[in-house]
């Protein structure tokens, strides 16, 4: 998995005043957690747009200036309400010996044979919680769409890998291909003309088998 690098400075002081004070000068107050103490710190916010703007995961590098450096995830985030500024972040320190739960980015491959006829294709899971070494986390998870007829459905048992465990029921869907109002619509169309000519040949039979019968 692809990693970034946030160049952070320790806090001295967690409180109030001095966390505000921080965001007031564009620093972002962060806590690291996971080690044998949680470690304080602050980063430009600019530091983290390739983080948290963007669908793709990835993980961390902690360098901090007393020349500590940490391996990490993301954690939890805050934003502003109104701003969407970030006020606040949580990550969580890791260790190549022992398993991490991560969201995963789903990527479509593949076109499917029922959007070709007509149906739409709906995504039901756009990211997926899986549970890995840091070094067994993939950067995407691949969803081949391309057997999906309409009215089928991709569960996430079919995505299962030997490098990673699936946090979720394996009931779960991941896409499906469902019916569009056109193929519906087209559908009803040729059911109706068929009826119609059922119809139409179950009266001349008729007709045939009365007249028969008068004769």
């Amino acid at each position: 998995m692809k990693s970034i690098t946030i160049n952070g400075s320790q806090r001295e002081s967690v409180g109030k005043k001095a966390t505000k004070a921080l965001r007031n000068a564009g620093q972002v107050p962060c806590v690291l957690y996971g080690g044998d103490n949680p470690v304080h710190f602050s980063a430009p916010e600019l530091a983290f747009s390739k983080l948290v703007y963007t669908p793709n995961a990835h993980t961390v590098v902690i360098a901090i200036e007393n020349g500590s450096s940490f391996n990490a995830i993301m954690q939890d985030i805050q934003l502003h309400p109104v701003t969407d500024r970030i006020l606040h972040i949580d990550f969580y320190q890791l260790f190549e010996d022992k398993e991490i739960a991560m969201e995963i980015p789903v990527h479509i491959i593949g076109t499917s044979k029922g959007v070709l006829n007509g149906g739409v294709l709906r995504r039901n899971q756009r990211k997926l919680r899986v549970k890995a070494l840091p070094s067994n986390l993939p950067d995407f998870i691949e969803a081949d769409i391309t057997p999906l007829k309409i009215g089928s459905k991709l569960y996430i048992t079919q995505l299962e890998n030997p490098d990673y465990k699936f946090l979720h029921p394996d009931n779960t869907v991941v896409c499906q291909v469902r019916r569009s109002r056109a193929s519906v619509a087209e559908f009803e169309g040729e059911d109706e003309e068929e009826l119609e000519e059922g119809a139409e040949g179950a009266g001349a039979e008729a007709t045939e088998t009365a007249a028969e019968g008068q004769e």
